[in-house]
C-alpha cells in the first residue's frame, strides 16, 4: 500500500530531496558513480518535481535508497528497507580459494562480472595497516585513513556528502573583503551571482557581507551541491 505523499506523481517535499541529495553523496563516495554521473543526478534532485523522478536516480544503484520516498524501487528492483531475492547462477558466486605464500591458504578471490573479493594477504600472511598484512609476522605502522573513492577531500560526516575542493574560509574571507568584486563567488564557481554582485557592488556591501558570514558557517555549497571543506 503506497503511503501518502509517496505516489509516483506526488509533489516532492523538502525533507525527500535532501535525502536523496545525502545517499547520491554516499553512493558516489563509495565509487558507485562518476563524477560526472553525480553532477548530473545532484542536478535532477535539486529540479526534480514528482517523486517518480527522484526514484528514478536510484534505478542502477543498490541499497540504500532514500525511505522518504516509499513504494516499490522500480520493477524488478527491491524497494526500501526490504531485502531483494538470491539471484542464483555463476556470476554471483565468488571464485574457489587462491593459494597463498608459503604453502599457506590464501582467501578467496572474486568471482567473474565484478564481484568484490576481501583483502588480500601481504607475505606470510600477517596484518598490515588498513587491515593490509604486514611483512615478516609484524604488524605494519598505523597510518592516516586513506580516503574514500571518488572523496578525495573526505565525506561530510552528518549529510554523508563529499567535500568540495574549494575551502569556506578562502571563499568567505575573499568574499568579505572582495565582494564588491563577486570575488568569493567566481572562486566557489558561481560566475552568474558573481557577475550579479559585481555590476551591483555586491549589493552595496550588504549582500557581500551576509553572503561571506554564510560561506564562513559552512551554509553554502559549490555547483555541484557539495559543502565546502575546511
Amino acid at each position: 500500500m503506497t503511503q501518502p505523499g509517496n505516489d509516483g506523481s506526488s509533489p516532492v517535499t523538502n525533507n525527500q530531496r535532501d535525502e536523496t541529495r545525502a545517499l547520491l553523496g554516499q553512493h558516489y563516495a563509495q565509487g558507485r558513480m562518476t563524477a560526472d554521473q553525480y553532477s548530473d543526478r545532484m542536478g535532477t534532485a535539486a529540479t526534480a518535481a514528482t517523486v517518480d523522478e527522484l526514484r528514478e536516480l536510484f534505478n542502477d544503484l543498490p541499497h540504500p535508497y532514500p525511505i522518504s520516498l516509499g513504494g516499490q524501487h522500480s520493477p524488478g528492483q527491491p524497494g526500501p528497507g526490504q531485502p531483494g531475492p538470491a539471484q542464483p547462477g555463476p556470476y554471483n558466486k565468488p571464485g574457489p580459494a587462491q593459494p597463498g605464500p608459503y604453502g599457506q591458504p590464501g582467501p578467496a578471490q572474486p568471482g567473474p562480472y565484478g564481484q568484490p573479493g576481501p583483502a588480500q594477504p601481504g607475505p606470510y600472511g600477517q596484518p598490515g595497516p588498513y587491515g593490509q598484512p604486514g611483512p615478516y609476522g609484524q604488524p605494519a605502522p598505523a597510518g592516516y585513513p586513506r580516503p574514500a573513492a571518488g572523496a578525495p577531500y573526505g565525506v561530510d560526516p552528518l549529510s554523508g556528502v563529499p567535500f568540495s575542493d574549494k575551502e569556506k574560509l578562502t571563499a568567505g574571507l575573499l568574499q568579505l573583503f572582495l565582494g564588491g568584486f563577486g570575488v568569493g563567488r567566481f572562486y566557489t564557481g558561481h560566475t552568474g551571482i558573481a557577475v550579479a554582485q559585481l555590476l551591483t557592488c555586491g549589493g552595496c556591501g550588504v549582500w557581500s557581507l551576509v553572503d561571506g558570514i554564510l560561506m564562513l558557517t559552512g551554509k553554502v555549497t559549490d555547483p555541484q551541491g557539495r559543502p565546502l571543506r575546511g
